[in-house]
């Protein structure tokens, strides 16, 4: 196995794979089991909570694009922090967002499975064997093409995320046609508007996976302005079809109906109204189809975005060097994408994934107000950086972004947040391990004597 340590990742993915790698992450397994948990906590009002929530997540996207474009590096995130921070704090937005994106791929591996199991029995076909060892291999098989290549994984990105967009938006068609205005009445529950906040904090996940094109900015052609607009389109488009998609819902439905089908609610509104299609089946099979691209798609994303930050974190020596180097045959971060893979294979068979999920969240959040004060801290030191992308209004968006994400972050509840301390605590311990053997005297080579040579005088 050889590596290349000064090689830097080959540009290889254009504006439309960057932003199938958002939309991918965004539009996940959340927008099939989230509608009706989210309808069951604000009634029609569920609506408003996603809109609202994409209006937070824009303040902080807002962010994230003006620093891609003034620090064009993988990692995200994590790069920008260790831009503006002191080491020790760019090792704690490195290692939480890693952390985060890696349970984030076990809860997807999950859904897939799930979903992949229930869209087979439709047709009569029971597979063998439990869901997690189908989880398994889907994080396997994508490890596998991501560690081989980045074009590749970057397309079949593409192609997975097109296909259930097409997908989302025959629901959407159809659904138009028959939904009714009258099923939002009444707008709020009976605990009136005050319940839109428990379930923004439900909903917030969906739109937490923007921040994924941000780590492969190196591996983007022209990532001065495709990582800005891919982010922002991302957010757009992410933002525009979970509108529809719950509009849909609840026009069709009901707040009832929705409340009470759960976690299947969008299978369920679909099969109400959608046709039923060659070869696939019925409305509700068309969209257990689509779960299972969703999953997949998502998976993807964050197999991509979790390597990436282990690279940069390797490659700035906050993690094993290793990390951050390139496979000298593919190209690709290959030791980070097997690390990452590890725990990500860990937490898919013994990680409490209700909990953890909520720990992703709850890391996402403290990283985006972290990510937000590393805009303002830059403009202030470095104020003839060169940025290709402003935020407009400044400071008024950051400032937005740091305000809305702490208060989302008070309504995740305090087991939560002392596991996150227990995780911080941990990755202190390595912080401190690995910079303790960085200031260890290396053993001194044994010095090889150079023969005496004397050179001849030239003579005519």
């Amino acid at each position: 196995m050889s590596y290349s340590g000064d090689r830097s990742p080959a540009a290889s993915l254009g504006l439309l794979d960057a932003t199938m790698v958002g939309i991918g992450a965004m539009i996940g397994a959340g927008i099939f089991v989230l509608t009706g948990l989210a309808v069951e906590t604000a009634g029609a009002a569920a609506i408003l909570a996603f809109a609202l929530n994409g209006g937070v997540t824009t303040f902080t996207a807002l962010s994230y694009g003006e620093l891609a474009s003034a620090i064009p590096r993988n990692g995200g995130g994590y790069a920008y922090v260790r831009e503006a921070f002191s080491a020790p704090v760019a090792f704690v937005m490195g290692w939480t967002r890693w952390f985060t994106y890696i349970v984030a791929g076990a809860l997807y591996a999950l859904g897939f499975a799930a979903n992949f199991v229930e869209f087979i029995e439709i047709y009569g076909v029971h597979l063998p064997g439990p869901p997690v060892a189908y989880a398994l291999a889907s994080v396997v098989v994508l490890v596998a093409l991501n560690a081989v290549s980045t074009e590749a994984s970057g397309g079949a990105e593409t192609v997975v995320t097109l296909v259930k967009l097409a997908i989302l938006g025959v629901f959407i068609a159809f659904g138009l046609t028959a939904a009714g205005v009258g099923e939002f009445d009444p707008f709020f529950p009976s605990g009136g508007a005050v319940s839109l906040l428990p379930a923004m904090g439900l909903t917030f996940i969906a739109f937490q996976g923007y921040d994924l094109i941000a780590t492969v900015t190196e591996e983007v052609e022209n990532p001065r302005k495709n990582i800005p607009r891919a982010i922002l389109l991302s957010v757009l488009v992410t933002v525009v079809v979970y509108l529809l998609v719950v509009f849909v819902a609840i026009g069709t439905l009901g707040v009832p109906g929705l409340a009470g089908a759960g976690e299947t609610a969008i299978a369920q509104a679909a099969e109400g109204f959608m046709p039923t299609f060659p070869v696939i089946g019925t409305g509700a099979a068309l969209i257990a189809f689509g779960a299972v691209f969703s999953t997949i798609s998502a998976l993807n994303a964050v197999v991509i975005g979790s390597s990436r930050v282990a690279f940069a974190m390797g490659r700035e020596r906050q993690l094993p060097a290793q990390l951050g180097r390139l496979h000298a045959r593919f190209g690709t971060p290959f030791v980070a994408v097997l690390a990452s893979a590890a725990v990500m294979l860990l937490a898919v068979v013994v990680v409490p994934i209700r909990t953890v999920g909520n720990l992703a969240s709850l890391f996402s959040l403290l990283g985006f107000v972290v990510v937000n004060l590393a805009v303002i801290r830059i403009r202030r030191q470095q104020p003839n950086l060169e940025r290709p992308f402003e935020i407009p209004y400044y400071p008024l968006p950051p400032i937005l972004g740091i305000v809305c994400n702490l208060l989302l972050g008070l309504f995740i509840d305090p087991i939560t947040w002392l596991l996150a301390l227990g995780w911080l605590a941990l990755g202190g311990g390595v912080y401190l391990l690995l910079r303790g053997r960085e200031r260890e005297p290396t053993p001194t080579e044994p010095e090889i004597a150079e023969p005496d040579v004397t050179i001849p005088p030239e003579t005519d």
